[in-house]
Formats: structure tokens, C-alpha cells, sequence
């Protein structure tokens, strides 16, 4: 129980973090926050995301870069070119690395106003920070788990950002629904968005890309949206004027 509790909670704070701070915040700036509460949500996203720490930075340029260029071969991760989800995870790795120790030539438009606190950045791209946060899940493990098979479990963990990713950034490019006529390969993947917290409603967010609910059908629960509305309502972020909420 203690194992299975511990993975649920890895994966959903993780995730919150990825499509609240990384995605939503620091590539889109649907609402704005203060610095304080901005290294406060860079801090929580150390914690949550541990070994796999994605850098706030390097997230936001990259994801604005898949919104310009999406399915083209400019585009940081299509399955339109590459070979295999490996394929493109390697290709994903590789512009993120270089965004991470600026050795890119992407231009400025897309890194205006994207947060970089170098510190938190510095700590949690370390590779004793990683295997710190790998040798803590491993003796959980090793206290908790209570079948062989529940270490099989370990990998996803240690590599849980990157897993969020490719769920979206290649299944959701290749199956699902569409609501909206883009010009990608932006589906829906699930109708009922009870595993991404809403990240998987990819096509309605092609379309309305500033919109802070990401669901638009009746069945379509953003689970992230209603934390919005909370932090929104406790002065902890503003949501940009004009940003209509329920549309549609």
C-alpha cells in the first residue's frame, strides 16, 4: 500500500508541476506571480520532480518553439520526425541540453519574460542532485515495497518528467479525437482526462493556447484548473485580464 501510495503521489505532484509552473506559467505566462511565489513554485518543483527536474527555462523556450513550429522540423519533438518514442526522446534531450547551457541560437522572441533562476537551475540539473533523489526513491523501496515486481516501478520515477512528456508529445500527436481544425497533429487523448490533469486535452490547447481551463466538453475536466481558480482567488497568482475562463 505504502508503495503504491507513494508512486500515485510522485506522479500527480510532478505532474502539477509540469502543466502549473512549466507549462502553463513559465511557457504561456497565463497568469502572473511574484518572484517570491515564483521561487517558491521553482522550489516545489525540485522537491516533486526530484531526479527528473525539467528547467523552468529551457521547458518554456522549448514548449513556445513546439507551439511556432509544431510538426514541422523545427519543431524540439514531433513523432512526424523521428523514428521511434526513443528516437525522439534522444532529439528532446539534446535541444533541451543546449537550451540548458545556452548553446543555442533560438531566437530572443521566444525566451522573453521565460523565468531563470540560475541557482534552483544549477541545483537541480546536478547530477549529485539526480542521484540523491534516485537513492532516496531506491531505499523507500527497499523499505516498503513488498514484491519483487514493485522495483520495476523504480525506472518510471527516476525518469518521471521526461515519461509525462513523451505521453503527450507523442501519443497525443498520434491518437485521440480532435475538437478543433489546427495545423498539427494536436489530439485529445482521453476523454476524461483522470491521468494528465488535463495536459491531455493537447488539441483544445493547439487552438486556445492563453486559455487557463484546457477542457472545453461537458466530459473534459481539467483537474489543474480549479487549483488555478484557488491560487487566483488567495492572491497567489492573477490570472491575465480578459482570459475568458468558461468559453466555448
Amino acid at each position: 500500500m505504502e508503495i503504491l501510495i507513494f508512486f500515485i503521489a510522485h506522479w500527480y505532484l510532478s505532474l502539477l508541476m509540469q502543466t502549473f509552473f512549466l507549462h502553463r506559467y513559465a511557457a504561456h505566462k497565463i497568469f502572473t506571480m511574484s518572484p517570491g511565489w515564483e521561487k517558491f513554485f521553482y522550489t516545489l518543483t525540485w522537491i516533486f520532480q526530484g531526479s527528473s527536474f525539467l528547467s523552468p527555462y529551457a521547458y518554456g523556450v522549448m514548449h513556445r518553439l513546439h507551439h511556432a513550429h509544431a510538426d514541422t522540423e523545427d519543431d524540439p519533438h514531433s513523432p512526424e520526425f523521428s523514428k521511434n518514442i526513443f528516437d525522439m526522446m534522444l532529439k528532446t534531450k539534446n535541444y533541451y541540453n543546449n537550451i540548458v547551457h545556452r548553446r543555442d541560437t533560438i531566437a530572443a522572441k521566444f525566451k522573453k519574460g521565460v523565468p531563470h533562476w540560475a541557482f534552483m537551475e544549477r541545483i537541480g540539473d546536478s547530477w549529485l542532485s539526480r542521484i540523491s533523489w534516485g537513492v532516496v526513491y531506491t531505499q523507500f523501496y527497499i523499505q516498503f515495497a513488498t514484491e519483487w515486481w514493485m522495483f520495476l516501478l523504480l525506472p518510471i520515477h527516476f525518469l518521471m518528467g521526461p515519461v509525462h512528456g513523451v505521453i503527450i508529445n507523442w501519443y497525443a500527436h498520434r491518437y485521440g479525437y480532435v475538437n478543433f481544425k489546427v495545423n498539427d497533429t494536436a489530439k485529445n487523448l482521453l476523454p476524461f482526462d483522470f491521468l494528465m490533469m488535463g495536459e491531455s486535452y493537447h488539441n483544445n490547447h493547439h487552438k486556445y493556447g492563453g486559455r487557463a481551463n484546457f477542457g472545453f466538453k461537458w466530459h473534459e475536466f481539467d483537474p489543474t484548473y480549479p487549483f488555478i481558480l484557488l491560487l487566483n482567488a488567495l492572491k497567489i497568482i492573477k490570472l491575465k485580464p480578459n482570459n475568458d475562463l468558461n468559453y466555448m
